[in-house]
């Protein structure tokens, strides 16, 4: 199959290797990954601001440039979330594309680490994800995969409210660490960069010794 990769503003300019690690993935499960030069923001950080004509602009952009693609993928729900509500193409969230359109789950990867998953709001609320990041980690060779306490609750970052909001922000980011901390695990997973940016950052000022890595990169491992 061949596909299209959607890698983001946010990774393609924070997080390269997180598009890396989607392209190894994605080849060894026999895709053919494409990825067009012309490619920018999805217009999700417009929308959210108030600036509903220049997002718009920048998702019918994305329609332009990936017209014709047979699969667009990317590995941020929330940018897939933008997508589907603005333009009329199938746009994947990484591991709905796994499970739902190569029908894998077991991606041949080995991790042997103590991990435990953050699912991140838009791919629990919008896209509606559900259990398949969960059940293509569990299929890792290696992994011990503990569940993470109070899950489904908001890490606090959200884009713009983090900036706006801090105060609140920050408590819910406090919340999430200390359910992080309480797995004892190695590392934090999701399929959402922007919520491990937050996440990682209190990890690291705290000094816990735990990483964040992307969905992608376990995967490819």
């Amino acid at each position: 199959m061949r596909v299209s990769l959607f890698v983001t503003c946010f990774n393609d300019t924070l997080f390269p290797h997180t598009g890396r690690a989607v392209v190894r993935l994605l080849e060894r499960l026999g895709c053919e990954v494409d990825f067009p030069l012309e490619q920018t923001c999805c217009g999700q950080m417009h929308m959210n601001s108030g600036y509903v004509r220049e997002g718009a602009a920048l998702a019918r952009r994305f329609a332009r440039v990936f017209d014709g693609a047979a699969a667009v993928v990317t590995p941020s729900a929330s940018c897939a979330g933008m997508l589907r509500k603005h333009v009329d193409m199938p746009v994947h969230e990484l591991s709905e594309f796994i499970v739902d359109r190569l029908g894998v789950e077991d991606v041949g990867a080995y991790f042997p680490h103590r991990v435990t998953f953050h699912p991140t709001c838009h791919s629990l609320r919008e896209l509606g994800v559900g259990d398949r990041p969960e059940r293509l980690l569990r299929a890792v060779r290696g992994i011990e995969l503990v569940s993470l306490p109070s899950a489904d609750e908001c890490c606090g970052f959200g884009g713009t409210f983090a900036v706006k909001n801090a105060e609140v922000s920050s408590a819910m980011l406090a919340d999430k660490v200390r359910a992080v901390l309480d797995t004892g695990a190695e590392v934090v997973c999701a399929a959402d960069n922007s919520c491990l940016m937050h996440i990682g950052g209190a990890l690291s000022r705290q000094r816990t010794g735990v990483r964040t890595m992307h969905l992608a990169e376990v995967l490819a491992a």
